[in-house]
């Protein structure tokens, strides 16, 4: 049995990330990789990934649609008969749309929720029935702060990521059995891209650095380890657990 730091290495694995062109999928899968990992970087834009997979040393990527379900399972299945197992899944793909609920447009609504809960069924369910088969495997969902928490102009976005949150809790439920381990990760607020109309707002800022113990928005790299862990033998009995990542935002009042 591995003991150590070998508890965490990931030679001889494959991890598919999803979002991965940018933000926090492509932190996580620079850090997957630095562990050892094989990484597929996962967007609709091919430039782009084409981009991070150059900056990540020539990475493989897969293209398709999160929320295509016959885009999902050919490209899914397509990249198993042609390259090999998919290990490691990490469900990033995720946007945001703030405007008040009661001027909320449906339309949105219905993106967010294809967007942020379809894609985790759709890439967790055509992966996991390669993993069933092999009776192995480590899904990680990227829930939020939100998962627990909501604030002015975003309830639909808090919602979504509630039910990634219970989504992962669904999946250990089902899947812990035929050797899957299922987890999330919660960031709380971390510059991204996603964010970056908030970090230019110096007052959101500030309120943020008051209201977070650690004082600070959160980097990207912050989130790498929680995310190695999850997808390393380290795990290996963590099963429907939500790992905050937040600076303690959500354990504070």
């Amino acid at each position: 049995m591995a003991t150590g730091l070998d508890l965490f290495r990931l030679e001889g694995k494959r991890a598919l990330v999803t979002g991965s062109s940018q933000g926090i999928g492509f932190a996580l899968a620079e850090g997957l990789a630095a562990a050892g990992a094989e990484v597929v970087l996962n967007g609709r834009d091919e430039g782009k990934l084409a981009a991070a997979a150059e900056r990540l040393g020539g990475a493989k990527t897969l293209a398709f649609d999160v929320t295509d379900a016959q885009a999902v399972a050919a490209a899914v299945d397509g990249f198993e008969a042609d390259h090999g197992a998919i290990d490691i899944l990490v469900n990033n793909a995720g946007m945001q749309h703030r405007t008040p609920l009661e001027d909320f447009p449906p339309e949105a609504f219905e993106r967010l929720m294809r967007t942020n809960v379809t894609s985790v069924f759709l890439v967790g369910q055509a992966v996991a029935r390669h993993m069933i088969g092999r009776g192995a495997g480590k899904i990680i969902n990227i829930a939020s702060v939100q998962t627990a928490l909501a604030r002015p102009g975003i309830a639909p976005y808090t919602a979504t990521k509630g039910a990634v949150g219970n989504l992962t809790k669904g999946m250990a439920t089902d899947w812990a059995k035929h050797g899957l381990q299922c987890n999330a990760i919660a960031p709380g607020y971390f510059e991204t891209p996603l964010n970056q109309a908030l970090v230019d707002d110096p007052e959101f800022s500030a309120w943020l650095a008051k209201r977070t113990p650690a004082g600070r928005w959160g980097k990207v790299e912050e989130l790498v380890a929680a995310c190695i862990f999850l997808a390393s033998p380290g795990s290996s009995f963590v099963n429907g657990h939500t790992l905050f990542v937040d600076g303690g935002i959500s354990v504070s009042l």
